[in-house]
């Protein structure tokens, strides 16, 4: 009995477990930019918009680490990337947001989100590289890309108002 696999193992060391992370990613990934874009913004947030140049520095380094990130977990689903390189990913992008410094509060808001966001991802991988179940960590980061568009989602309007176009985020 020590020398037989656990039973259920090999479906758990297949393709299924890289699926749920990269798909899971994705679906976050598209479900928040989607949504940003089809339901735009209701105005609802009663905050002092800003659009200054910390504020565009922030919006193009999250609209490169999310499509970095977004193609290599493509990649990593496909079985064309190794999960060091998407952990590698999730770690530059923590880092390029650590280095924006946005002045308008609901970006600085989402550059946490964000932040906290990829931390999540980066654990679902390494679960899924360990062959354990990364579906709580997808749960959570599809829960902060929800929170993340719906911050943006209220300050659209006031952004756009200011000059700063964040459908590049999207």
């Amino acid at each position: 009995m020590g020398d037989e696999p656990h039973p259920g193992r090999a479906e758990r060391e297949g393709v299924k477990p890289r699926f749920t992370a990269a798909a899971g990613l994705a679906l976050a990934l598209l479900a928040m930019s989607s949504l940003v874009l089809a339901l735009g913004g209701n105005g609802r947030a009663a905050v002092a918009h800003t659009c200054s140049a910390t504020d565009r520095q922030f919006i193009g380094a999250a609209q490169l680490n999310m499509a970095a990130l977004g193609s290599l977990s493509e990649d990593y689903l496909h079985g064309d990337a190794k999960p060091v390189d998407v952990i590698e990913e999730t770690e530059m992008a923590i880092s390029g947001l650590r280095n924006t410094n946005p002045s308008d509060p609901s970006l600085s808001k989402t550059r946490s989100i964000l932040r906290a966001m990829f931390i999540q991802y980066g654990r679902a991988i390494r679960a899924d590289q360990h062959h354990h179940n990364p579906g709580k960590y997808i749960y959570r980061a599809y829960g902060l890309a929800n929170f993340a568009h719906d911050v943006l989602s209220d300050a659209q309007p006031g952004l756009k108002k200011r000059g700063c176009d964040i459908s590049p985020l999207l």
